[in-house]
């Protein structure tokens, strides 16, 4: 009986002293804070460090061409004139101050400041006047308009015939824009918030069209000769520069700055990208 009760007391002790070195070993996979950061991570936030960005944006785009003809009988085929206005959607920035690191704390503080980077509205006027091509006979004229990589943007619009005259078309699409900004700050400490400066460019992504000469519409003969004029109306890579200033706002206290560009009506064309701390921005 004595021999029983120490085997059953040894294990006992055993599983006791298992026990106890488990629970010394133990290390908790995340605090509760380390958890509640992890569900805000699953938000788009792209770190830059250097106060420079970089992003393609989509801007709203409007086209509006007018293609006039001349000499419709000519062989080999008329004289076109393709003039218009481009009408750019405008881009806006978003500065966003936090006093703290998302999911960090019970309470961050959130200001946002937005700044005009490029008005909506500003406008851009054309006027192509390609070589003599097309077919003789007083064709039927077709458009078709491309992106600066000559991927179509839009399916070919029937412009009209030549000696009736041909109708204006129009267009809407998102012109991709590279977008680079550098991002300084200073006065860190101020309890109005800093003093940032934005200051970088936008490179328009490019238009292009086809002006495409047909001597028949679609179906009437059994023959139809075809030919195809490639016009240049906006080069890719075009430059806008700026340099803004936004008023004073934000959080006192060196707060964490992210940037993010927008449309006009506020919506996001790209990612949160987060710049560092106020006094990282004025080094």
């Amino acid at each position: 009986m004595k021999r029983k009760l120490c085997v059953l007391f040894t294990s006992i002790l055993t599983i006791a002293l298992a026990g106890i070195w488990a629970g010394c070993n133990f290390e908790p996979s995340s605090s509760p804070a380390e958890s509640a950061a992890d569900g805000m991570a699953a938000k788009p936030v792209t770190s830059s460090g250097t106060g420079l960005i970089h992003a393609t944006v989509p801007m709203k785009t409007h086209v509006e061409a007018q293609a006039t003809a001349d000499g419709c009988e000519n062989n080999p085929g008329p004289f076109i004139t393709l003039s218009g206005e481009i009408v750019l959607g405008g881009v806006n920035g978003r500065l966003i101050f936090r006093n703290n690191e998302i999911g960090t704390h019970e309470h961050a503080e959130d200001v946002t400041v937005d700044v005009v980077v490029l008005d909506e509205g500003e406008t851009i006027r054309f006027a192509k006047q390609p070589s003599r091509g097309g077919v003789g006979g007083n064709p039927w004229i077709w458009i078709q308009f491309f992106d600066g990589g000559w991927k179509s943007i839009s399916s070919p619009t029937l412009l009209g015939r030549c000696v009736q005259g041909l109708k204006t078309t129009n267009l809407d699409f998102g012109m991709p824009t590279n977008a680079s900004v550098k991002v300084t700050g200073g006065d860190c400490d101020n309890s109005g918030g800093p003093e940032i400066n934005l200051n970088g460019e936008l490179r328009l992504g490019g238009i292009n069209a086809k002006l495409m000469f047909t001597n028949n519409a679609k179906g009437t003969h059994s023959r139809d000769e075809k030919t195809d004029l490639a016009i240049v109306i906006l080069d890719p890579g075009q430059a806008i520069t700026f340099a803004k200033q936004p008023p004073e706002g934000g959080v006192g206290g060196n707060p964490r700055i992210y940037f993010q560009f927008t449309d006009p009506d506020g919506n996001g064309l790209s990612d949160e990208f987060y710049l560092g701390r106020c006094v990282q921005l004025g080094q």
